[in-house]
C-alpha cells in the first residue's frame, strides 16, 4: 500500500461503548478488528485505523460527561475518500445541540 497518509483526531463526549454501538452502521457494516484501544478496517487497498484513548471525564458543575480522543489514521485514502468519511461519521456521531 502505498500513498499519502492522514491523520486527524478528536475529543468527543462519548463512552467507549457508545462509541462503538454507532461504529457498524457509521462503517456502512464493513469488517473490523478490534486490538485493545485500536479498530482496524480493510477495505480493498485501504486501511483506517481508529485509535480510541482511555476514557476520561470532563465536569461541569454537577454534570459529568465521558471524554474520550479518537484518532483516525487512513492509508490509501484519497483527500476526498477521507472527506466523505467524515461527513458520515459526523452523520452518525452528531449529537444534539447544533
Amino acid at each position: 500500500m502505498s500513498g499519502k497518509i492522514y491523520r486527524l483526531t478528536r475529543e468527543m463526549t462519548i463512552s467507549h461503548a457508545d462509541f462503538l454501538r454507532s461504529l457498524p452502521a457509521t462503517l456502512n457494516n464493513a469488517a473490523y478488528t478490534i486490538n485493545g484501544n485500536e479498530i482496524s478496517v480493510e477495505l480493498e487497498n485501504r486501511v483506517l485505523r481508529i485509535l480510541l484513548s482511555p476514557e476520561s471525564t470532563r465536569s461541569f458543575g454537577p454534570v459529568s460527561l465521558p471524554v474520550t480522543h479518537v484518532e483516525f489514521v487512513f492509508s490509501g485514502y484519497s483527500e476526498l475518500e477521507v472527506q466523505q468519511f467524515l461527513g458520515r461519521f459526523d452523520m452518525y456521531y452528531r449529537r444534539g445541540g447544533g
